[in-house]
């Protein structure tokens, strides 16, 4: 049976906005031998489905990390500590759509290995348009409309690749399998 590790110690490597690198110490409980580890301390993130009838709204935006366009779900790093209120405020900033409805799907840890946080996921419906998005100084997004059949083609081809988008659609399929077919 895998035992937990022992923490042994914790030091902070680096820290700027939006993440903090942290160097932690684990005992192993196999060999009783320390080893070092490293984790990114970060916020929550949200990421929403906008339906606007049988269309998506997606938005494309160049990723300084890959250094190429993406399109992908709104969404980003949670301000408040309620995901729910950060979504609709994520959905409003990026798309100019408020949701009269919206549900959690689903709770997803992105990246266990390295990040401590969690990616909320939800599902807006009854969308109203009530302004023009409103991106952060550093966001230029584009919206894009697209039929639900064409994103679930664009994610198979690979056109559509950010892995934490395909996984939001995965919980909408185990969701609603009747809007996935």
């Amino acid at each position: 049976m895998v035992k937990e590790w022992r923490l042994l110690g914790v030091r902070e490597a680096f820290s700027c906005r939006l993440f903090k690198l942290k160097v932690k110490e684990f005992l192993s409980p196999k060999t009783g031998k320390p080893h070092e580890f490293y984790q990114i301390e970060t916020r929550d993130w949200v990421g929403i489905i906008p339906l606007l009838n049988e269309e998506v709204v997606l938005v494309r935006q160049f990723r300084h990390g890959s250094e190429e366009m993406s399109l992908e779900i709104p969404g980003g790093i949670m301000d408040e500590d309620d995901p729910f209120e950060a979504a609709l405020r994520e959905l409003q900033e990026e798309t100019g759509f408020k949701a009269n409805k919206m549900e959690l799907l689903g709770v997803l840890r992105p990246q266990p290995a390295l990040f401590n946080n969690r990616f909320f996921v939800f599902l807006a419906t009854e969308l109203e348009k009530v302004g023009d998005p409103l991106p952060e100084e550093s966001e230029e997004i584009e919206l894009v409309k697209m039929p639900l059949d064409q994103v679930l083609k664009d994610m198979a081809s690979g056109k559509i690749d950010h892995a934490l988008v395909l996984a939001a659609f995965e919980l909408l399929r185990l969701r609603y399998p009747e809007l996935l077919r």
